[in-house]
């Protein structure tokens, strides 16, 4: 189980892990993926749960990893926040405190965790979800202890008082219907701070059926290279034009896509 310490109680040595770890967050997921394609014993198989198993990870799985997305796109539409650090290190202007903020301190780090879960979940792989996965969040929860440790080091009393009123990762979900109607989604901002995670969700995904689904993809070898072929071009298309309109400033991450 993932708590928080009080301030003065975290060790030295989680902290610098964090750190490290920071510097190459953007890799977590992918690499972390990758390891779903180690063969594994199934976490659920036919002999304990009759012959339609597999509709237990794939459905759970499923479910699980649109609902990081859902929690990331709720995030990034509601409230802008500088994620990138500064030369590769913690760092922060401003203490952001509304939007999905306002609910949860690492919503974007919680939807990550989901995601893997889900696609983790999605693979059947025992080893996975067993080994790999509270890895995964051993190294996010270590993250965000070096985040926190800046932030009370900047904001002092402001962010102690932040922390007393949001959980670090159980979601408050008193009030979100109220933040979600006096808060505009930008769909901009979503599509070009977001577009490259999406991608990798797809194609996980997608790879995950492919391989660990036989039952559910009945072609013989040569479909399965057309229509992954398709898939992926078409995904890859997309995701290249959207990066194409962000490089060429075409779609503006600050658009105000203002209600009607």
């Amino acid at each position: 189980m993932l708590v928080s310490l009080p301030p003065g109680k975290i060790p030295n040595s989680m902290i610098s892990i964090g750190n490290f770890f920071f510097r190459y967050r953007n890799l977590l997921f992918p690499v972390f993926a990758l390891t779903i394609f180690i063969p594994s014993p199934p976490l659920f198989s036919e002999s304990v749960f009759g012959n339609d198993y597999y509709l237990i990870p794939l459905i759970a799985g499923l479910i699980i990893a649109i609902l990081g997305q859902i929690v990331r796109a709720a995030t990034i539409g509601l409230k802008y926040i500088v994620r990138g650090g500064k030369n590769k290190k913690v760092y922060a202007e401003e203490l952001v405190t509304d939007g999905i903020f306002n609910h949860c301190r690492n919503p974007l780090y919680e939807g990550n965790m989901l995601m893997l879960a889900g696609v983790g979940m999605l693979s059947n792989s025992l080893y996975f979800v067993v080994f790999v996965t509270p890895v995964f969040f051993f190294i996010y929860q270590a993250i965000v202890v070096a985040e926190e440790n800046f932030l009370r080091n900047k904001f002092g009393a402001l962010y102690n008082g932040y922390c007393e009123q949001v959980n670090r990762w159980a979601p408050q979900l008193k009030g979100l219907m109220d933040t979600f109607e006096s808060m505009e989604f930008k769909w901009r901002r979503y599509i070009v701070s977001e577009y490259n995670t999406i991608y990798l969700l797809i194609l996980s995904v997608y790879l995950v059926l492919l391989t660990h689904h036989p039952e559910m993809v009945l072609w013989d070898v040569n479909d399965k290279m057309r229509v992954s072929f398709i898939v992926i071009s078409i995904a890859t298309t997309v995701y290249l034009f959207v990066r194409y309109l962000k490089k060429s400033n075409r779609l503006n991450a600050d658009y105000d896509n203002r209600k009607p």
